[in-house]
């Protein structure tokens, strides 16, 4: 099975800091600090393009640029590399998505693909007129993703569920080549959508046991319904020639922090009601007792929770040299991963980094031990 890499385009911003993307937001810390330009867009594009990533992952969220309009905007820009937009569930009507997907496919020649977010903060939620509850929120995502898809299908179609209903009678939004379907979330709730609707599975960052824990469990559960998934992992890199100099280079980041910042931050995190984001805050936590010494946030070898000090979302890093960032994307790969969402600081830079220097190894180690 063919390992594919991403890499994260900038939207509410870029920059050599954690507080660059990070909580609080960019403007409490605009040292060094990039906007997202159009123009500055277009260079992490190209730079992913031409480091041979395979897809953009478009985030979206509170600050964030629109998805859509900016894949729109790099789509005529770049030649071969896909789009990975992020969308939410609930904020639009089933049909006004499946029309943009449709419309974007075309408009890239096929290369686009989606991931649904269902939301993880309570408060983000309501600040666009979202009220619904954790769990209300994934119930609505599964009808959703069901009515979306049966869109594509054309004319035809129903569905009667408790948030959307479809009438047969509609012409739907006939789409011969649907996009890729990505879906996210560590709840029961979030692991039936999943299971249920998703093309694959994305996790974020954990220990290798943790993760083959949770890939196990949703096989599982697609097994029962005659269904095979994909499965993919967000994490962020932080990639030297050697050990000691990706080390240092995580021992910066963490050093910009202040504690008012941080304090800043860890409130914000502890008002997520994602179980996912819970999961991701938990490894950092581990050592929050004692000191954020650099090490000592190594939750696993070369897996760094230092990113989730301040950070919403992803919030572990491999660090490492080339080789052994290369060798740990290997050992996902070999538990089932095979869609990995990377990013670094900055993203620019780094993209072109990682692309010349650990993607020729992620590959050639997948060559040489097919999964």
């Amino acid at each position: 099975m063919t390992v594919e890499f991403n890499w994260f385009l900038p939207t509410n911003g870029d920059g050599p800091h954690l507080a660059n993307s990070g909580l609080p937001r960019p403007a409490n810390f605009m040292r060094d600090y990039r906007p997202a330009t159009p123009a500055y867009l277009r260079r992490v594009a190209l730079a992913a393009e031409a480091a041979a990533f395979d897809g953009l992952l478009v985030p979206t969220a509170a600050g964030f640029e629109d998805p859509w309009l900016v894949s729109a905007l790099l789509a005529g820009t770049t030649q071969r590399i896909r789009f990975l937009v992020t969308f939410r569930p609930g904020l639009e009507q089933p049909v006004h998505v499946a029309r943009k997907a449709a419309t974007l496919q075309q408009m890239c020649q096929g290369r686009l693909q989606l991931f649904a977010v269902t939301g993880s903060s309570a408060y983000e939620q309501r600040s666009v007129g979202d009220f619904l509850d954790h769990d209300e929120r994934y119930r609505r995502t599964g009808e959703f993703l069901r009515v979306m898809k049966r869109l594509w299908l054309g004319p035809g179609q129903s569905f009667a569920g408790q948030h959307y209903t479809l009438s047969p009678n509609h012409p739907g939004v006939p789409l011969d080549t649907p996009p890729w379907l990505h879906v996210g979330g560590a709840s029961a709730l979030a692991e039936q959508v999943a299971s249920s609707q998703a093309d694959s599975y994305l996790l974020w960052g954990e220990p290798p046991d943790m993760v083959r824990e949770r890939i196990n469990r949703i096989r599982a559960l697609a097994g029962v319904l005659a269904r095979q998934i994909r499965f993919g992992l967000r994490v962020h890199v932080i990639a030297r020639e050697t050990e000691r100099e990706a080390w240092a280079r995580a021992d910066q980041l963490l050093d910009d922090i202040s504690e008012q910042m941080f304090a800043d931050a860890q409130r914000q995190l502890a008002s997520y009601e994602s179980v996912g984001q819970r999961r991701q805050t938990e490894l950092s936590h581990r050592v929050l007792s004692t000191e954020r010494s650099m090490r000592r946030l190594e939750v696993y070898p070369n897996l760094w929770a230092g990113v989730g000090l301040i950070r919403g979302g992803a919030a572990t890093a491999l660090v490492g040299s080339y080789d052994q960032v290369a060798a740990r994307l290997d050992e996902y790969r070999r538990l089932g991963i095979h869609t990995f969402l990377l990013s670094s600081y900055p993203n620019l830079e780094e993209a072109s980094r990682v692309g010349e220097h650990v993607l020729p190894r992620a590959r050639q180690l997948a060559r040489a031990s097919p999964a």
